[in-house]
């Protein structure tokens, strides 16, 4: 019995010990992965303010989701349009007519990404005279990894 228990307690104070060693090297852990990440000055500046985004949201809702909605919407009109035989609709026009309404949502996206100001100021309602500085911002962006690349000859 007595060497039963004291196996018991060796166990115990062997758990123990392996405990308080995991939870060391667990605070160290959080300590060298934490401090690295404090030390880094990261700007805020690199990368699109949250305002900017909310605007961009915004635009690229009316400008790319409304024309989509309706390039689908075109499917169902035309469905019901054929079965309750108000008109002959070719499938090939619905396609096509669902076509440019896609591609209007296309453009509506890149409208949407482009015109937004960056200002703390929401700018003017179409923003077209951000168009030409987003895409000076968007070309600079991709400066450095082109400047790095070399073509091997």
């Amino acid at each position: 019995m007595k060497k039963k228990l004291s196996k018991n307690k060796n166990l115990n104070k062997r758990q123990k010990r392996k405990s308080n060693k995991e939870e060391t090297i667990f605070k160290n852990i959080e300590k060298t992965t934490a401090s690295p990440i404090k030390q880094l000055n990261v700007s805020k500046s690199s990368g699109i303010p949250k305002y900017v985004a909310d605007r961009m949201a915004r635009r690229i809702f009316f400008t790319a989701g409304i024309p989509t909605l309706m390039g689908m919407s075109v499917f169902v009109v035309s469905y019901f349009i054929v079965t309750r035989n108000i008109a002959e609709i070719p499938p090939s026009s619905t396609i096509a007519i669902s076509a440019l309404f896609f591609l209007l949502g296309l453009a509506g996206l890149s409208f949407g990404i482009l015109s937004a100001s960056w200002d703390k100021e929401p700018g003017s309602f179409f923003g077209i005279e951000n168009i030409p500085l987003n895409i000076q911002r968007a070309k600079s962006a991709f400066k450095p990894a082109s400047q790095n690349f070399e073509e091997k000859k």
